[in-house]
C-alpha cells in the first residue's frame, strides 16, 4: 500500500490540521481508493512562536505620550495620505462631490479659471523647492490642470482651500509614481509637508500659518481605517494571527534542520512506496530534504503551491544553488500550481526532464487560490495518477 505524507504549509496548527487532512485523504482516497495519508505535523513542533509573548512589539504611535488615545475613530494623518497616495484625486473627487448647480453671469470668470492657469504655469516652471518628491512634478501639473474634477471642486472650495487640496493632490500624485516605481528612499513627514506648503501657495494659498494644512474628511472614511493606522493600532491583534506564517518561513530559512531530520525519522517508520506531498512551505522542506540526501522508499516528490522552484532560482533555497542540478537521487518531481496563486511556482523550466508542472485553475482569486488546491479534484487527479 502507498503511504503519502502530507507536508502542511506555513501557518497550519490544530484544529485545522485536522480537518485539512480529512481533506486531502478524502480527496486522494477518490482517485486512489485505499491509500493511505499520514501527516507530518511539523508546525506544533517545530513552527514559529512568540517565545517572549510579543515583548518585540512596539507600542502604537501616542501610547504614553498624550498624542493619540487609541480611540479607533481617532484621526490620524498617515492614514488619509495612506488614502491619497492609494487615489490621489480622492480628496479632490470628496469636494466636487458637494458641489450645487451654479450659474455664471456673463462675462465673469469660471471658478476653475485661475486654479488651471495656475497649474499649467506650474507645469512649465516647475519648483525647485519639491525636489524632494522627484521628477513628474510638470506631467502631474499639466495632467491635473485638465481633471473634470477641478471644476465643481472650485465652486465648493474658497481660493485657500482649494490650492492646499490641489497641492496635495500633486504631492500624493509624485509620492505613488515612486511607490509604483519602487524607489528605494521615501520622503519623509516633514518634508512632504514642506512640498505641500510650496506648492499651495504656488497655486494661490495664503503663505504658511493659515491653518488650512489638515486634510478633507474624504469620502469613503470607513476604508481608511483599513489602512495603515488601524493596522498599527491592533498590531499585537495582527501580529497574533499572522506571526505563524511568517515566522515559519523566516524560521525555516535560518534553522530548517530540525524540521528535515524530522522528516526523515518519520519516513524511516514507514513502510514503502512512500509518497511526499507538500503544500507550500511544506513543498519546501519535502524537497530539500530529498535533495539533501536519498530516502529509501521514497518514490514521488509532489509539491502543490510551493515556493521551491523561486527559492533555487534565486539563491535561497537551503540544500541547492542555482544552476546546480537536481541530484540523481531526487526522485520524480510533479509540482502542481494554480494560475493565479502568486505563491505558486514552476520548476519544470528550471529543472527540464527532471520536474513535471501542471497548471491548475480553481477560479479563486489570491490569496484564496493558494488554500484552494484541496478542494480541486485536478489536483487530486494529478497526484493520484501518479501513485507508485
Amino acid at each position: 500500500m502507498t503511504t503519502v505524507v502530507f507536508i502542511h504549509g506555513t501557518g497550519v496548527r490544530e484544529p485545522h490540521l485536522t480537518t485539512l487532512m480529512e481533506q486531502v485523504s478524502s480527496g486522494l482516497n477518490t482517485i486512489a481508493p485505499g491509500v493511505r495519508v499520514v501527516p507530518y505535523a511539523w508546525g506544533g513542533q517545530y513552527g514559529a512562536s512568540l517565545a517572549a509573548d510579543g515583548a518585540s512589539i512596539p507600542a502604537a504611535p501616542g501610547a504614553g505620550t498624550g498624542r493619540g488615545t487609541g480611540d479607533p475613530g481617532e484621526t490620524d494623518e498617515a492614514d488619509e495620505w495612506a488614502r491619497l497616495y492609494d487615489d490621489p484625486m480622492a480628496e479632490l473627487a470628496s469636494a466636487s462631490s458637494g458641489a450645487g448647480p451654479r450659474v455664471t453671469p456673463p462675462g465673469a470668470a469660471f471658478p476653475d479659471e485661475r486654479p488651471r492657469s495656475l497649474l499649467r504655469r506650474l507645469a512649465v516652471h516647475g519648483d525647485s523647492r519639491t525636489a524632494a518628491l522627484g521628477p513628474g512634478l510638470p506631467e502631474a501639473a499639466a495632467s491635473l490642470s485638465r481633471s473634470p474634477l477641478l471644476g465643481p471642486a472650485a465652486e465648493t472650495l474658497d481660493q485657500d482651500a482649494l490650492a492646499h487640496t490641489l497641492a496635495r493632490a500633486l504631492t500624493a500624485m509624485l509620492v505613488a509614481a515612486a511607490i509604483e516605481s519602487d524607489v528605494p528612499v521615501q520622503i519623509g513627514g516633514d518634508a512632504r509637508d514642506a512640498a505641500v506648503a510650496a506648492l499651495a501657495e504656488r497655486l494661490g494659498a495664503v503663505p504658511a500659518g493659515t491653518g488650512r494644512g489638515s486634510l478633507l474628511r474624504m469620502a469613503g472614511r470607513p476604508l481608511v481605517r483599513l489602512g495603515s493606522r488601524y493596522a498599527i493600532r491592533r498590531r499585537r491583534a495582527l501580529t497574533d494571527a499572522a506571526h505563524p506564517a511568517a515566522g515559519d518561513i523566516l524560521k525555516y530559512l535560518a534553522r530548517g534542520e530540525d524540521v528535515r531530520q524530522g522528516l526523515r525519522d518519520l519516513v524511516a517508520t514507514l513502510q514503502p512506496p512512500v509518497v511526499l506531498l507538500g503544500h507550500s512551505l511544506g513543498g519546501i522542506i519535502a524537497l530539500d530534504t530529498l535533495i539533501a540526501g536519498s530516502q529509501p522508499g521514497v518514490e514521488l516528490l509532489a509539491t502543490v503551491g510551493s515556493q521551491g522552484p523561486f527559492l533555487y532560482e534565486t539563491g535561497a533555497l537551503p540544500s541547492l544553488m542555482h544552476p546546480a542540478p537536481l541530484p540523481a537521487h531526487v526522485p520524480p518531481w510533479l509540482n502542481i500550481y494554480d494560475r493565479r496563486d502568486l505563491l505558486g511556482y514552476a520548476a519544470e523550466p528550471l529543472f527540464p526532464g527532471r520536474a513535471h508542472d501542471i497548471a491548475t485553475d480553481s477560479r479563486q482569486p489570491f490569496p484564496v487560490a493558494h488554500s484552494a488546491y484541496w478542494t480541486d479534484t485536478a489536483v487530486y487527479r494529478a497526484v493520484g495518477e501518479r501513485l507508485p
